[in-house]
């Protein structure tokens, strides 16, 4: 069960500021609660947990089972935005730090992403991989026709014909039930495809087939990640001043709206936790940074980021605050031990965790930081499984949809991302953007 401590903001806000914004985010509650605001038609995620099909869960383990018996080695992942952070995050969090470098292996395959940016290096290397491994892919796009996965998936889909005489068994589609390029091929070729819901934004899918299918064929349990985010549902479902979605959303308004902190920095202390800070960042981002409204995402890894980014948070000008990501029990056990010589100075150690420094260092910065103008909240995690993320993932997702409603911005829309399409659509000469073409050429 997630947990929340906004003790770290006391210092800085008044209490009747706090039940203030509390009330507001109540009413922001309420509107999503009974899905009367703006974007509505874009909540399918709030009941997936409940409402999810052991069916699905079953398909998805087919493909996994499937490809273990063709012996594949490399899934090559393609998607953008929320169709690759999710997956990744939860995959990071949940493998060996060295997975890549032990030499025993867990007969899982190996899952790589593709089709998150235009790097021909890192295609022609994913490329030299892929010609060593026995290799899959899934392919992720509601229409098929985003350029940065379609280029991808071109490269990759001609490489896999031409390398396997049973290709169309080793990729898989995530796409429209009906409709676009992506279905249309799926149906040409053969490929099993499953469903992104129309009714699913991309930032809020990771508990759509769009994160569940690359999670299990990693090798983790996403009955377990469901199982949890299926507990996260019902009790933010209760509608109460003790809700952690609605201190959350009530005390980052708060602190955005009458104490000018413009920024939130994630903070994470476990580095398996990287990619939790990007995929938050883009579904609070693109949920709220609109009509010129927002808190800007940011996100660090502690300690390592204390020595790089530590001065400035600690001096910087004060418009941030941090939410640390706290996880109160480490899944391994490591003591320090005692040295004869004592050069490094620390027998004082001998017999700790290397856990118990971490957690001293994490209070000290809280410490630090709050007497240095930093206000701090802290989620709380038991430890790093499927079951815990899954709760992390729709605690982030609800407290966002109450969160944007109390700012007064529809959390499930994102015309802003079309600007830089068009330019470049226009830029590559595509058939249609002639006229647009012609306009910023002359800019240039």
């Amino acid at each position: 069960m997630v947990k929340i401590n906004v003790g770290g903001c006391s210092s800085f806000v008044k209490d009747a500021d706090y039940k203030a914004y509390v009330n507001k985010a109540l009413d922001a509650f309420d509107v999503l609660v009974s899905e009367s605001g703006a974007g509505n038609d874009f909540l399918g995620w709030k009941h997936l947990p409940s409402q999810t099909p052991i069916s699905l869960v079953e398909e998805c383990e087919a493909v996994r089972d499937c490809w273990k018996a063709k012996g594949v080695e490399l899934v090559i992942v393609i998607g953008i935005g929320g169709s690759y952070l999710g997956a990744r995050c939860a995959i990071e969090a949940l493998s060996h730090n060295f997975a890549k470098q032990l030499k025993s292996k867990n007969g899982n395959p190996e899952v790589v992403f593709a089709g998150n940016n235009l790097s021909e290096e890192y295609v022609a290397e994913l490329m030299d991989l892929a010609a060593e491994r026995n290799t899959a892919c899934i392919v992720i796009s509601k229409s098929g026709t985003t350029t940065e996965p379609a280029v991808a998936f071109r490269i990759v889909k001609e490489f896999i014909e031409k390398n396997y005489s049973d290709a169309s068994e080793r990729i898989v589609a995530i796409t429209d039930a009906k409709k676009g390029a992506l279905k249309t091929l799926s149906t040409q070729e053969g490929y099993k495809t499953f469903v992104v819901p129309d009714n699913v934004g991309g930032r809020f899918s990771v508990l759509t087939p769009v994160g569940l299918l690359p999670i299990v064929v990693a090798g983790f349990d996403i009955r377990a990640m469901l199982e949890g985010a299926k507990e996260m549902e019902e009790a933010l479902a209760v509608k109460s001043e003790e809700n952690v979605a609605i201190q959350y959303a009530a005390m980052r308004n708060l602190l955005y709206s009458e104490l000018g902190k413009k920024i939130e920095i994630m903070v994470t202390y476990n580095p398996k936790f990287q990619y939790l800070g990007e995929w938050w960042k883009q579904l609070y981002g693109e949920s709220e940074g609109k009509d010129l409204k927002g808190i800007f995402p940011a996100s660090v890894n502690y300690t390592a980021d204390l020595h790089s980014m530590g001065q400035f948070i600690q001096e910087g000008e004060r418009i941030m605050f941090e939410t640390v990501i706290n996880i109160e029990n480490a899944n391994r056990s490591v003591l320090i031990g005692s040295d004869e010589q004592n050069l490094d100075q620390l027998n004082y150690l001998a017999g700790q965790h290397v856990e118990h420094c971490g957690a001293m260092a994490q209070l000290g910065t809280k410490l630090a930081h709050i007497d240095g103008g930093v206000p701090q909240m802290e989620v709380s995690i038991e430890r790093i499984n499927e079951f815990n993320l899954g709760g992390l993932f729709y605690f982030f997702e609800f407290a966002c949809g109450v969160s944007a409603y109390t700012l007064g911005v529809n959390p499930f829309n994102q015309p802003g991302v079309e600007a830089y399409k068009k330019n470049m659509f226009a830029l590559l000469n595509k058939p249609g953007y002639e006229e647009a073409s012609a306009k910023i050429r002359e800019r240039l």
